[in-house]
This record gives structure tokens, C-alpha cells and sequence, in this order.
């Protein structure tokens, strides 16, 4: 991954809730279909989605929640 991935508390609070690891949410930026919402990106992919937003060299992860 070409950025420094940061994560917020509520981030990792809801990965270790539901089971994602930091590999799986790199996955979904890559590879997730991406969609906007309210000026963020939502990479959804297989079973979750991921809520960040890019700044500089840096994306900061919001939140992870889980498609269904």
C-alpha cells in the first residue's frame, strides 16, 4: 500500500468487534468498490466495508462495519 494507514479509535474498537483484521481493511481500500459518502470514501468488499478518507500520504480509516 503506497499510504501510511491510520486508524481511529472508534476504527479499531469496531475491527476487534467484528472480527476484521488490518489486512482485511487494507484489502477492502485496494480492492473495494469505492463510493462516496459525505466528502469520505466507502470501499465496500466481501463481508464489510470501509470508511476513510485520504489526506497527503496518509488514509485515515474512520470506521468498519459490516455489509448485512
Amino acid at each position: 500500500m503506497t499510504y501510511q494507514v491510520v486508524y481511529s479509535r472508534h476504527a479499531r474498537q469496531r475491527m476487534v468487534l467484528r472480527g476484521i483484521s488490518r489486512v482485511e481493511v487494507e484489502q477492502g481500500i485496494l480492492r473495494g468498490s469505492k463510493g462516496r459518502q459525505d466528502g469520505k470514501i466507502l470501499a465496500s468488499y466481501r463481508y464489510y466495508s470501509v470508511v476513510y478518507f485520504l489526506r497527503g500520504k496518509r488514509c485515515y480509516v474512520i470506521t468498519v462495519e459490516l455489509r448485512w
